[in-house]
């Protein structure tokens, strides 16, 4: 099967702002037309497309020790389930992107002081399917408290079945995000080794989020992911088109 080398993180601008650890990824894609992930784009970038097409993903993980700079994990708030909807930008100058339509967390703290940054957070009931030896499946369900959408998906890796084609290290090899704030668009770069992705089949799957979030899909997903998880750093973030630093 062809193969892509994994392109090496930018280097991260300074300071850090933001070190937590994803663990027990699961990735969810759907192809989608570009002119439908171009409506959410923020301005200044546009859908990074492949093989022709957009995709919107389902991805829970599981957030631990998140804390502020270099420092310590947060006790309580640093770690929870994170279930986010989103889609993929790239910038005039190559510069490629995540741009979330939804993340769902139970901590309403977080939730709370990620919406002021305009990054959109959902408040929900939420759980991780860990894998068992009766049950090898996982994956996350949840329950939105305002308008009640919900999700459910579980999937079970093969861990004999490493995922290193394009579209994979496309989907996942991403250093940063696209967002709106204040009338402006920031671009708030992180860093990461590779993820160690395996390939997955689908074992359960309910979902409402992606239609929530203004898209519709059909069929059963185009790629399938799992992967034990990474280490990340978040660095200072930038406007993008002014050149200026944020803040």
């Amino acid at each position: 099967m062809e193969t892509d080398p994994w392109p090496n993180a930018p280097e991260l601008p300074r300071p850090v702002i933001m070190d937590q650890r994803w663990t027990d990824a699961v990735f969810l894609h759907w192809r989608i037309p570009e002119a439908v992930a171009a409506a959410f784009m923020p301005r200044g970038v546009v859908p990074d497309v492949f093989d022709g097409s957009a995709r919107v993903g389902l991805i829970g993980f599981r957030m631990q020790g998140a804390g502020l700079g270099n420092g310590p994990g947060v006790p309580y708030f640093g770690s929870f389930n994170e279930i986010n909807v989103r889609l993929y930008s790239r910038e005039a100058d190559g510069t490629r992107g995540v741009v979330f339509l939804s993340l769902d967390a139970s901590r309403l703290a977080v939730v709370l002081a990620a919406r002021a940054a305009g990054i959109p957070y959902v408040w929900s009931r939420n759980r991780f399917r860990a894998a068992s030896p009766s049950d090898p499946s996982t994956g996350y369900s949840v329950q939105r408290f305002r308008g009640g959408a919900r999700t459910d998906f579980a999937v079970t890796p093969e861990f004999d079945a490493e995922a290193s084609d394009p579209l994979s290290v496309h989907l996942t090899a991403r250093f940063g995000l696209h967002t709106r704030f204040r009338g402006k668009t920031l671009y708030v770069p992180n860093t990461h080794g590779p993820w160690p992705l395996f390939r997955a089949q689908v074992t359960v799957l309910e979902d409402q989020l992606v239609a929530a979030a203004g898209i519709t899909v059909s069929g059963p997903p185009e790629s399938v992911l799992y992967s034990p998880g990474v280490r990340t750093q978040f660095g200072w973030p930038r406007v993008l088109r002014g050149g200026n630093s944020f803040g």
